[in-house]
């Protein structure tokens, strides 16, 4: 079998990469062909979008609207569900099978040329990762994302996890892993710490988490930073990042980051290039729109009788 990420040298003793030989373009793109794709949005003097999908027709309006990426989280099946994404991280379903269905079923098959990245429980501890991400690369996406994250997790229960074996440096081994396997690599980290061992780990892309999003009906209202804090954690998180590598992809995700206006307010003062909006976009939009577009059909008026 052929795949996209085999490489061959032309005439001229350059290597380049055999396209797709079932559709000859989309998924699965080889990690260097995401990564080119993403600078060239860049050298366009665009902000780099990725949205989340929990569903097909998210995803296939999501890459109408001109996103760079769209990556499954199993918490988007909750989210779409009427729940709050962080659903995604207790035990009320397996992660992985939640993402795998969701991209093969629903998300893959609708979606024609941008990446489709796939959520990874890389913690749980009754799957061979090696062999898991294996069957992932399989299924035809294009990259991975750590998701759900013990990064989010602090506190007592964080090092009771540290200490039992679902420790965050999972996490770092998942990411790794794909590297070698050529996937591509997004993740989300909450620390400068976290950061400095993503970059060692090999990411392409790092996410600087501000925490769950606020908003909607679901959103958090106390649990939040300040848009300042959202600022000066993503700016710390690059500039640990950095110390390491200096070919990484900075994006923002979170906690008071809901809007455009939000995105652009971070990304104008910090050295972030894009977004990735989860419930800021695929869960804002729908509760706004339904709730508009009911309304007026409410308005309708009725003909006498």
């Amino acid at each position: 079998m052929i795949w996209k990420a085999d490489r061959v040298r032309t005439e001229n003793n350059t290597t380049s990469f055999m396209p797709n030989p079932w559709t000859g373009k989309g998924n699965p793109y080889t990690r260097e062909e995401v990564i080119e794709r993403l600078h060239e949005t860049l050298r366009n003097n665009e902000s780099i979008i990725a949205a989340g999908a929990g569903t097909g027709i998210s995803a296939k309006f999501i890459e109408k609207g001109g996103a760079d990426l769209v990556i499954i989280y199993n918490s988007g099946r909750y989210r779409m569900s009427g729940h709050g994404s962080t659903c995604g991280l207790m035990s009320y379903g397996d992660a992985n099978a939640i993402a795998m269905e969701i991209g093969e079923y629903e998300v893959l098959p609708v979606v024609k040329e941008i990446p489709v990245i796939c959520g990874v429980h890389a913690t749980d501890p009754r799957r061979r990762m090696w062999h898991w991400l294996l069957q992932v690369k399989e299924m035809g996406f294009s990259g991975v994302n750590n998701f759900p994250t013990h990064t989010l997790v602090d506190g007592h229960f964080g090092q009771t996890l540290e200490e039992t074996g679902m420790s965050v440096k999972k996490e770092y081994e998942m990411i790794a892993l794909a590297r070698k396997m050529n996937l591509f690599t997004t993740v989300y980290v909450t620390s400068p710490e976290q950061a400095v061992e993503m970059a060692k780990a090999g990411a392409d892309s790092i996410i600087a988490h501000s925490g769950t999003t606020i908003g909607g009906s679901i959103g958090v209202t106390d649990a939040v930073c300040t848009m300042d804090d959202a600022v000066k954690l993503t700016q710390d998180i690059i500039d640990a990042a950095c110390t390491v590598r200096n070919d990484i992809i900075f994006l923002t995700h979170g906690g008071p980051i809901c809007t455009p206006s939000d995105a652009a307010y971070v990304n104008e003062r910090t050295d972030a290039v894009g977004f990735v909006g989860a419930s800021s976009l695929e869960r804002l939009a729908v509760e706004d729109s339904l709730t508009d577009l009911t309304a007026k059909f409410k308005k309708i008026p009725v003909a006498r009788k």
